[in-house]
């Protein structure tokens, strides 16, 4: 197959929206970076692995948007002849009530109707369905990408409900057969559920000035359960009580408030900041807030930060693991090489 550089639009066709499911969103990679310094969220796929994974499949540049289901209990009419990918969560997809392969790329025609179960397996929280071509929704500051909380980008700020009907532009059908019959090789297919192990770089608010070095130490060796008030704005994490609360480095925040998390207003880092609000850690999500008055204690890298956003709320855990600066580096170098690859991770069915 030849490398993806762009999308070749033929026929124009639609998806009907059936059932909403738990929650259904238009997302890509384009960010909104350009406008975080203004307070708006760079939104995105939460499981950016999952989701370039599915577009290369189709013949997709990585960055085009999907339709990322959460939960599962979505339903759609496909209203075109083209093919699909579904990836991530194995959320027991069916295509006119037969079970179909995930990983793989899918021919399908229209009229065809495509159902998802839910997480019960406990096999991830996010699936990620991309379509042969694009998915056809205004730019919003560059990107296609729903931010729920701002009410912007996707399809009207929101997620998709029963009778929602999207434009989709499929590629040329003389195309399809290049990709048609793809799948992902096993070994870069993840093993989604239990406890996630994501790498974790310290900071910036860290040892010594704000938690001690035992803090640090607890942190880094916790299973932590990810508890059923997370979503994409954040993925709070229950702390067992024998061993926390936090071993703060000072007794208050001084100016900025009474409680040791207390900092003067800081820029967070979305996704995968290590936001720590009393003694509540938040990993911050693509939709989370841009800035702050609370302590960042780290960075999960962003080679690993998909994870994080696979666990099922109340059900999965997260542990973290050391990481350098330069070793965060080598692995988003890493992790770029093998998506501009797909002659590397893909083959014939």
């Amino acid at each position: 197959m030849k490398k993806v550089v762009g999308i070749m639009k033929g026929e124009v066709g639609y998806i009907r929206i059936i059932n909403g499911g738990v929650q259904s969103l238009i997302e890509d990679l384009r960010y909104r970076w350009k406008y975080y310094v203004y307070g708006y969220s760079p939104s995105g796929a939460a499981d950016h692995y999952s989701h370039s994974l599915a577009n290369l499949l189709v013949g997709n540049p990585p960055e085009e948007a999907t339709i990322e289901i959460a939960g599962g209990l979505f339903e759609a009419e496909l209203g075109f002849d083209g093919l699909i990918a579904i990836t991530g969560a194995d959320l027991e997809p069916t295509l006119n009530g037969q079970q179909i392969n995930m990983w793989e790329s899918i021919r399908v025609k229209k009229g065809d109707i495509l159902k998802f179960g839910y997480s019960a397996k406990g096999k991830g929280f996010r699936a990620y369905l991309a379509i042969s071509g694009s998915i056809d929704v205004p730019l919003f500051f560059g990107s296609k990408s729903t931010c729920v909380y701002g009410k912007y980008g996707g399809y009207q700020g929101r997620p998709l409900q029963k009778g929602d009907v999207i434009n989709v532009g499929s590629i040329y059908p003389e195309k399809i057969k290049e990709y048609e019959n793809l799948r992902v090789k096993s070994e870069y297919i993840p093993v989604l559920g239990g406890t996630y192990v994501v790498r974790m770089i310290p900071g910036p608010t860290a040892a010594p000035e704000y938690i001690t070095d035992n803090g640090y130490e607890k942190i880094y060796n916790t299973n932590f359960k990810i508890n059923r008030n997370s979503d994409r704005s954040g993925y709070r994490l229950d702390t067992p009580k024998d061993i926390f609360p936090m071993e703060w480095a000072r007794k208050s925040g001084g100016v900025a408030g009474l409680h040791p998390s207390n900092i003067v207003d800081m820029g967070y880092q979305l996704p995968g900041g290590l936001n720590v609000c009393g003694d509540q850690i938040i990993i911050l999500g693509p939709d989370g807030p841009c800035g702050g008055g609370f302590v960042i204690a780290g960075q999960v890298i962003y080679a690993d930060v998909w994870k994080v956003f696979q666990g099922i709320p109340g059900r999965d855990y997260i542990r973290f693991k050391y990481s350098t600066l330069e070793e965060a580096i080598k692995a988003r170098r890493e992790l770029k090489t093998i998506l501009s690859s797909p002659d590397k991770i893909l083959k014939r069915s």
